[in-house]
C-alpha cells in the first residue's frame, strides 16, 4: 500500500507541471522509499546466500562455490572457501584454486609461491603458474618471471614468446633462435609473439626469405588472414595487393585463365604458385594444362617448389605418376606430409627400394614412428635382406598395437615371448582407490566436472607403474568409467590386463544385435573402442551421437528402413536404440563392400561412396590399402578398429582371425578412380 502511493504521489507531481518543486520532492521520497525497500532485499539476500552456505550439504557447498566463481563473486567465494577446508572436502583444493585465480592480478608474490607450495601436486597448479607468468611479464618481474618459468611444464605459445622476447632484449642467442624457429609455424601465435617478430626483424634477423617462406607455409594450410599479416612485414607493402590473395582463395581457376595476377612481382609469383597448388587439389590435369603454358615466368626453385607441392597432391589422387612428379621436384627438401606421402606412393607401387630409400631422407624422430618402421622392414624383406628385417620386426613385434601385431605375423615362425598378463590384487585395487587424486577426480567426476575429473586422473597417475595402473583402471572400470579404464590400462609397458584395455560392457545386448546382422561381434565390440570407448552420451564435433557414433540423418535413414515408425531424434542417445542402428548401418557398410571388412569399416567413418575409389586398378594387400587411405582420420580409424578387433577376438574366444586375415585383399576395380584429400 505504502509503494502503490508513493508511486500515486510522483505521478501526479509530474502531471503538475507548475509545481515541479512538488514533483521533485514526491520523486525523491519514491526513489529513497525504493532504495530502502531493496536495500533490505539485498541484505536479505546476502543473509540468505550465507545462510544457505552454512546450511548446505558438502557437495552442494561445492556447486555453490563452482557457481559464485563463474560470477567472479569474491565474497561467496571466500566463504565457501573456507567452509569446505573446514569440513576437509576432498575438492576444497578447487575452491581455493578458483580463489587464487580471481585475486592472481591482486596477489603479491609470495602469496602465489605459497599457494603453488600448498598445491604443488595438483594439475591445476601448472595453470595457476601460467597465469602468473603472464601477470608477471605484463608487470615486467622479470627476475621473478625467470625464477619460475622452468618449473612451467605445460605447452603455452603465450608464455613461451614472453620469455623469448625479454630473452632477445637481453641479448641471449638461444631466444633468438627460438624466435626464429617460431617464427616458421604454420598456424596463428598469440598477439604478444609479434612483439618477438618485431624485435628479430628490427635487427636482421628475420628476413625478407623469412617472411615469404612462412607465407608460403600458412598459405599450404590455407591459414588466409595470418598470412595477410604477415606479408604486411614487407618493407613498402601497398595493402591493396591482399584482395588479390582473396581472389585466388576463391576462385584460382579464373585467376589462372584470365591472367588476373602478374608474374612481374615476387607476391604475383607467389600468388600464381598458390592459385596453381589449389587447382592441383581439385583439378590436377588442368593444373598441369595452366602450368605448361607459365612455367617460363618461374625460376628453377619456384618449379621445383610446384613440382613437389604437385607431386603431394598426386600421391594423395593415388596418382601411379606421383613418383614421377617427385622426380621433376629436384633436390628441394621435402617437408614430413611430401615424404610420408612419396613414401605410400612407393608402397602402392610396389616400389620397395623407393620405400626404403623414402623412409631414410625421414627425420629420425619420423623414422622411428611404428609405421615407418614396419615398412621399412617389409622392404628390406621384400629386397631378400631378412637379418636387417626381422632386427625391426622382432623389437616392434614386442609392442601392443596395429603395427607390432603386423610385425609378429610378418615373422612367421619366429619365436617370440608372449606379453605378461597380470591382474591387480585386492589390495592393490583398495591403495589405488585410495589415492588422492583418484579421490579427486571420482568426486569431480560425480559432479559431472568432465574436463576436469579427466585431468585430476591423469595428472594422478602420471608417474604409476604398470602394478599401479592396472590397479587403477579397475577402480575405473568398477565405476563404469570405461574409456578412462581403457586409456590408463593401454600405458603398461610390460605388464598388461587386456580384460581393461578391451573391455565388453553391454555385452548381452550387444550380442543380439551382432546375431541379428551377422556381424562379427569382435569386430563391433573394436569399432565402438574407437567411436567412443563405451562413452554413451559422446557427441562428435559433427554430431554423431552414442556409442557408436551414428549421425542424425543416418538415425532417420535407418528409422525408416526398418519400420520404426515412433522414432524420434531423442532416441538414438539410448544405448538399445543406438546399438540397434549402428550395428545396422555396419551391416549396410558390409554389403555395400562386397563383405569386406576393411572397407566397410572405412566406409562406416567416410561414408560408402568414398572406399571403392580408394581401391587400385589391380588387388591390393589390406595393409597397404588402409596406410594409402587419403583421409587421414580414416586412415587411423581402420587401422585401431582392426587392431582392436583383433585384440577382442582373443577375449571373447570368437573367430580367432589374423590381423592380416581382417585386412585381407581389397579387389582391383578395373581402373583407378581419383580419390579425394584430407
Amino acid at each position: 500500500m505504502q509503494l502503490r502511493e508513493a508511486n500515486t504521489s510522483c505521478i501526479a507531481a509530474r502531471s503538475n507541471t507548475g509545481n515541479a518543486a512538488s514533483m521533485a520532492g514526491n520523486c525523491v521520497t519514491f526513489a529513497g522509499f525504493l532504495l530502502a525497500i531493496f536495500g533490505r532485499m539485498i541484505v536479505a539476500a546476502a543473509l540468505f546466500c550465507s545462510c544457505t552456505l552454512w546450511a548446505a550439504s558438502p557437495d552442494d557447498l561445492f556447486v555453490s562455490a563452482r557457481n559464485a566463481y563463474n560470477s567472479r563473486n569474491v565474497t561467496v567465494l571466500a566463504e565457501a572457501a573456507q567452509k569446505l577446508q573446514a569440513q576437509h572436502h576432498v575438492l576444497a583444493p578447487y575452491a581455493d584454486y578458483w580463489l587464487m585465480l580471481l585475486n592472481l592480478s591482486q596477489a603479491d608474490n609470495q602469496t602465489v609461491r605459497s599457494f603453488l607450495d600448498r598445491y604443488a601436486d595438483l594439475p591445476f597448479a601448472d595453470r595457476v603458474r601460467g597465469e602468473w607468468l603472464k601477470a608477471l611479464a605484463r608487470r615486467q618481474d622479470w627476475q621473478t618471471f625467470f625464477d619460475e618459468y622452468p618449473k612451467f611444464k605445460r605447452d603455452d605459445a603465450t608464455v613461451s614468446c614472453y620469455a623469448i622476447d625479454a630473452g632477445i632484449q637481453q641479448g641471449l642467442e638461444a631466444a633468438v633462435l627460438d624466435g626464429k624457429t617460431l617464427w616458421m609455424t604454420g598456424s596463428e601465435l598469440p598477439a604478444n609473439c609479434e612483439a618477438v617478430f618485431d624485435r628479430l626483424q628490427k635487427g636482421g634477423v628475420l628476413r625478407e626469405e623469412d617472411i615469404w617462406a612462412r607465407t608460403r607455409l600458412l598459405l599450404q594450410g590455407s591459414k588466409i588472414t595470418v598470412a595477410k599479416t604477415v606479408l604486411q612485414r614487407m618493407p613498402n607493402f601497398d595493402k591493396s595487393s591482399l584482395k588479390l590473395l582473396d581472389r585466388v582463395y576463391q576462385n584460382p581457376q579464373q585467376v589462372l585463365e584470365k591472367r588476373q595476377v602478374s608474374f612481374k612481382s615476387r607476391l604475383g609469383k607467389e600468388l600464381n604458385l598458390y592459385a596453381l597448388e589449389r587447382l592441383s587439389k581439385s583439378q590436377p590435369a588442368l593444373a598441369l594444362d595452366i602450368w605448361e603454358k607459365v612455367h617460363t615466368n618461374f625460376d628453377p626453385a619456384d618449379r621445383d617448389y610446384f613440382w613437389g607441392r604437385f607431386a603431394v597432391h598426386a600421391a594423395r589422387k593415388h596418382d601411379p605418376l606421383a613418383l614421377a612428379y617427385y622426380d621433376r621436384a629436384g633436390n628441394i627438401v621435402l617437408d614430413k606430409d611430401q615424404l610420408e606421402w612419396k613414401a605410400r606412393s612407393a608402397l602402392r607401387n610396389g616400389d620397395w627400394k623407393v620405400l626404403q630409400s623414402t623412409i631414410a631422407e625421414m627425420p629420425e624422430a619420423q623414422q622411428d614412428e611404428g609405421v615407418w618402421r614396419y615398412w621399412k622392414a617389409r622392404a628390406l624383406k621384400e629386397q631378400k635382406q631378412l637379418v636387417a628385417a626381422n632386427l625391426i620386426l622382432v623389437r616392434l613385434s614386442k609392442e601392443n598395437n596395429y603395427y607390432g601385431l603386423l610385425a609378429e605375423e610378418e615373422m612367421g615362425d619366429v619365436v617370440t615371448a608372449p606379453p605378461a598378463f597380470y591382474k591387480a590384487t585386492p589390495e592393490e585395487v583398495r591403495v589405488a582407490l585410495a589415492y588422492p587424486g583418484i579421490q579427486r577426480s571420482l568426486a569431480l567426476r560425480r559432479l559431472d566436472m568432465r574436463w576436469e575429473s579427466r585431468a585430476e586422473w591423469v595428472y594422478a597417475t602420471s608417474d604409476f607403474d604398470d602394478k599401479q595402473l592396472i590397479a587403477a583402471a579397475e577402480v575405473a572400470f568398477r565405476e563404469g568409467w570405461y574409456d578412462i579404464a581403457i586409456s590408463t590400462a593401454d600405458r603398461t609397458k610390460l605388464l598388461h590386463d587386456f580384460a581393461l584395455r578391451y573391455p565388453t560392457p553391454y555385452r548381452d545386448m550387444m550380442q543380439g544385435y551382432a546375431a541379428e546382422n551377422s556381424l562379427d561381434e569382435a569386430w563391433v565390440y573394436g569399432l565402438i573402442r574407437q567411436e567412443s570407448r563405451f562413452v554413451s552420451w559422446a557427441k562428435s564435433s559433427v554430431g554423431a551421437s552414442g556409442l557408436m557414433q551414428v549421425m542424425p540423418a543416418t538415425a532417420k535413414w535407418i528409422a525408416k528402413r526398418i519400420g520404426m515408425g515412433h522414432y524420434e531424434p531423442s532416441m538414438i542417445n539410448q544405448l538399445d536404440t543406438n546399438l540397434k542402428f549402428g550395428t545396422h548401418y555396419l551391416r549396410y557398410t558390409m554389403d555395400q563392400m562386397n563383405g569386406q571388412p576393411l572397407m566397410a569399416t572405412a566406409a562406416y567413418n567416410a561414408g560408402p561412396g568414398r572406399p571403392k575409389r580408394w581401391a587400385s586398378n589391380k588387388p591390393l594387400e589390406g595393409a597397404v590399402y588402409a596406410e594409402t587411405i587419403p583421409f587421414s582420420e580414416t586412415r587411423d580409424y581402420v587401422k585401431k578398429v582392426l587392431g582392436n578387433s583383433y585384440y577382442y577376438s582373443q577375449q571373447l574366444g570368437t573367430r580367432k582371425l589374423t590381423l592380416k586375415e581382417r585386412l585381407g585383399v581389397v579387389p582391383g576395380v578395373g581402373s583407378a578412380v581419383s580419390a579425394e584429400e584430407d
